[in-house]
């Protein structure tokens, strides 16, 4: 059971202590979900994410997993690699930036529809502090998708997120959410793993 008072700085120890820059430094375009797991996060995707409106890629790379037929008005990608980044077609612009050294994002307050994070919270250090700057863009009543597998490179997941099952690490993906004020905060099996990658998503609205 995760409990909503603020986990101590020791959970979000990791293995790897070095650099995260220099570690996600290589380029990787590779699939880090299979298709059927990919297909189930863009239908989400395609429910959840506005029309037209302006969308945050957090922790980003050369793929997004947006619906293919929708338009928006803006998207914004953050990650650790320029070249995957300058690789993703769905992104109109983009910027790299170590979340674990710097947390406030270079964005306007209320400036966004929505946001997304796919298979990248796992590494965050400084949870509560970029899921409030996520919060902080986004506008009123607008959604964080949050998802998640069992893939991650381990030594840079966080103490804590290794000691939990998915549905545990879903747990801590809301108790985030619910410390930076996220509200209506639901989650989903997209893929019970049974034929492939599993996959959970968790949203909460700002």
């Amino acid at each position: 059971m995760i409990e909503r008072a603020p986990l101590p700085a020791q959970a979000f120890e990791k293995q790897d202590g070095g650099d995260d820059l220099a570690f996600y430094a290589p380029a990787r375009l590779v699939a880090h979900l299979d298709e059927q797991a990919i297909a189930a996060l863009t239908d989400r995707y395609r429910s959840l994410l506005p029309d037209n409106g302006r969308i945050l890629d957090l922790m980003s790379s050369w793929v997004s997993h947006l619906p293919d037929e929708r338009r928006y008005a803006e998207v914004v990608g953050h990650g650790m690699n320029a070249e995957e980044l300058a690789a993703n077609p769905r992104l109109d612009r983009w910027f790299v930036q170590a979340l674990n050294r710097a947390t406030a994002l270079p964005l306007a307050s209320a400036a966004f529809g929505g946001a997304l994070c796919c298979v990248g919270v796992q590494y965050l250090q400084r949870p509560y502090d970029v899921f409030a700057e996520v919060r902080r863009v986004l506008s009123h009543g607008a959604p964080f998708v949050v998802s998640f597998s069992n893939r991650c490179f381990p030594t840079k997941a966080v103490a804590v997120w290794r000691t939990l099952d998915m549905n545990g690490q879903a747990s801590l993906v809301r108790h985030y959410l619910d410390n930076a004020g996220f509200r209506d905060i639901e989650s989903w099996v997209l893929a019970d793993g049974t034929e492939g990658d599993p996959l959970i998503a968790v949203a909460g609205y700002a």
